[in-house]
């Protein structure tokens, strides 16, 4: 009889577990989300970084954020994956952005940050969201730290995760075999064989030291995501975007919302004494700093950061 009382109760939830998907409309730019659900559950809104689509978040941290309770609900930032490109603005010039960004010149971008945040909470709007937990990495925290600053009542937590308030200049640009990569998919012309070749370097280089990586499977992810989305010069468009940007530092002492800061002392792309700066900065915060984290949210950065994370949403859901 048990048995029977348990398979119904699973046959009634079975559709608050299924995976929601959709467009929303932000004033004509459509945004493609992912709602994994379920409904039931605490909301927590995921902004991805840069050139990132909403694939890129590992299968582990939804499943983390599930059993713990939560309902993650990510999206394809604008001008990525299945979201609307901005192919009309054209690819922006190498040279010219790259004489301008190490002259310190302004550069224009073809939408801002403060637009790119404005499409989390579009969706928020379209599920009919009115507080939600948010969790944001790199880039994604350049994005929601506009976003949470000027929303602050829509949000019960803020988890902000390999990030900085300063707008990248000289002194915190990568450097080196990483910098070359970025450049190169900035600027370059891309071919799916290029984009698999310089994929691995890039992950290997922000991954967690000897972090394994079964290099067949990962093609088989970049041939699938590439193949999702044809657009290949967002990247570009969003990097402008962030250099074009200017520091945070005001807007981020203006967050009331209670904020995990979380950044790794291998970093390579965004300085840890930024991340450190950028907690500092935020009245209501904690800082976690983990050794052995280069820039990614990998499964030793998971299983080492899960605790901890679960236990701020927890105490502020």
């Amino acid at each position: 009889m048990q048995f029977f009382k348990r398979l119904i109760i699973i046959i009634l939830l079975l559709p608050s577990l299924e995976a929601n998907e959709g467009y929303v409309d932000n004033n004509g730019v459509e945004i493609f989300y992912v709602d994994y659900g379920p409904t039931s559950n605490e909301p927590i809104l995921l902004v991805q970084g840069l050139g990132g689509q909403l694939t890129f978040w590992p299968d582990e941290l939804i499943t983390v954020l599930q059993d713990n309770g939560y309902r993650p609900i990510v999206y394809d930032n604008r001008d990525v994956g299945l979201s609307e490109d901005f192919k009309d603005y054209g690819k922006p010039n190498f040279i010219w952005n790259y004489i301008k960004f190490y002259l310190g010149l302004p550069l224009r971008s073809a939408y801002t940050l403060a637009d790119m945040g404005s499409d989390g909470i579009a969706i928020l709007d379209h599920l009919n969201i009115k507080k939600t937990h948010i969790l944001a990495q790199s880039m994604g925290g350049m994005i929601s730290q506009r976003m949470v600053a000027d929303n602050k009542n829509r949000f019960k937590s803020y988890v902000l995760i390999a990030s900085m308030a300063r707008t990248p200049d000289l002194q915190t640009a990568p450097r080196g075999e990483l910098r070359k990569l970025i450049e190169d998919r900035s600027f370059g012309n891309q071919t799916l064989d290029g984009e698999v070749e310089r994929s691995i370097k890039i992950f290997k280089i922000l991954a967690s030291p000897n972090t394994e990586i079964d290099e067949e499977k990962f093609e088989k992810e970049v041939i699938k995501n590439f193949n999702r989305s044809s657009n290949t010069e967002g990247f570009s468009r969003q990097l402008i975007a962030i250099l074009a940007d200017k520091d945070r530092y005001d807007e981020v002492k203006t967050i009331t919302v209670p904020t995990l800061v979380i950044h790794g002392k291998l970093d390579p792309l965004i300085p840890y004494e930024e991340g450190k700066k950028t907690a500092e900065l935020i009245p209501n915060s904690e800082f976690l700093g983990v050794d052995f984290m280069s820039h990614l949210i990998d499964k030793p950065v998971l299983d080492y950061i899960e605790p901890p994370m679960v236990k701020f949403l927890d105490k502020n859901s």
